[in-house]
């Protein structure tokens, strides 16, 4: 199948990932001015931000139910939910209440991400085709941009507020696109998580280590090189940002990989590359050095969810499809919101350089998950 139909099939899903990646990116890129208008220490920021894994896996339980309640309507109402989630950070003043808003933060994104992966596989299945490399990929294009544009907007001096607000908006105008003509039907509430097998919690651990390594790098890229190597706000926004355009080449790349090798051995590779990206970013010495090692680890981590989310879409029926997703996203994602904090306690007890090498470490453990995915 060609490239233009394969964005013509996933006209509904491309917009909702990239609305994602708009609204995510703008929050990675003004992390570092949230915490100092915090006078939060790491481990205590760090803290706080793991409420927004505690709202995600929440809500990634009942997403199923979510989208069978609103069918072809679910991912325009869950982007709906998402940008209006992401405007209370405008209204961080404490550590308590930024604890509550981050919560919401993290229910909102978790029921889109189940949502918008389910019927992306479910399109998948239904046309024959690959297309969860290139739909991450527009996140993380997205994603990169719109941290971009937000370090340059902290660089003139406006706050979170005004840059959520603009970027909620484009992402309102995205949502009548996200709209679907036709939806299959979703199991119901008492299917058995039994018949769903093994492949959920191997896909889900192997999803974890690549969301915990991808979302701790964007949560901590900033602060590392403006702090860690002296760089300006705009110099470490380009942290993230080289991470979500690394990411966006690479979630393209896979797609063309994936139809010259197998997932298997991409994901070998990519684990590989990733650590080492992760080691050259924990003992930068310039802001530079630490774009490579960011940018090492984009394109590492970026096929990791993808192809897992695929793998396991295709191990299950149309009607388990949605809870298989939302399975191993509960699993996985708990990674992307628990990286943060974690890398603020690491960073609190030792450095941030010690951080980094964590996520290195962690990278190395993808080949064995592998191979436990492969025999399930």
């Amino acid at each position: 199948m060609t490239l233009m139909n394969d964005i013509k099939i996933c006209r509904p899903t491309l917009p909702a990932f990239a609305a994602m990646g708009i609204m995510w990116g703008g929050f990675s890129a003004y992390v570092p001015a949230l915490k100092s208008a915090l006078a939060a220490d790491d481990a205590a920021f760090g803290f706080c931000l793991l409420f927004m894994a505690f709202g995600a896996v929440t809500s990634m339980w009942f997403a199923p139910l979510f989208s069978r309640r609103f069918g072809r309507f679910a991912m325009a109402l869950a982007a709906v939910i998402y940008l209006m989630a992401m405007q209370g950070l405008g209204a961080v003043s404490t550590m308590v209440n930024f604890a509550v808003i981050g919560f919401g933060m993290g229910a909102a994104a978790g029921v889109m991400d189940v949502v918008m992966n389910a019927r992306l596989s479910e399109i998948e299945a239904t046309h024959d085709t690959s297309a969860m490399n290139m739909n991450h990929g527009v996140f993380s294009l997205a994603f990169g941009f719109s941290a971009l544009f937000a370090g340059l907007s902290r660089q003139a001096g406006h706050d979170i507020s005004t840059y959520m607000f603009g970027a909620g908006l484009v992402v309102l105008a995205m949502t009548p696109l996200m709209v679907q003509s036709f939806v299959a039907e979703d199991a119901p509430d008492d299917t058995a998580d039994g018949k769903l097998g093994m492949a959920v919690v191997w896909g889900g651990l192997i999803v974890l280590i690549g969301f915990l390594c991808e979302n701790a790098t964007e949560g901590w890229g900033a602060l590392h090189i403006e702090r860690s190597l002296g760089g300006s706000a705009s110099e470490g926004a380009l942290g993230p940002a080289s991470l979500g355009f690394t990411m966006a080449i690479g979630r393209f790349g896979g797609q063309a990989l994936v139809t010259r090798m197998s997932e298997a051995t991409v994901l070998f590779w990519a684990a590989l590359l990733s650590g080492i990206g992760a080691l050259i970013a924990a003992f930068a010495v310039t802001p530079v050095m630490a774009y490579v090692g960011f940018g090492a680890v984009g394109l590492g981590v970026s096929v990791v969810a993808p192809m897992v989310f695929a793998l396991v879409g295709r191990r299950v029926s149309n009607a388990l499809r949605a809870k298989a997703i939302s399975r191993v996203a509960v699993i996985g994602y708990f990674g992307f919101f628990a990286g943060p904090p974690i890398m603020g306690l690491l960073s609190e007890w030792i450095s941030l350089t010690a951080s980094f090498t964590f996520l290195a470490v962690l990278l190395l453990l993808v080949p064995v998950l592998l191979g436990c995915l492969r025999r399930a």
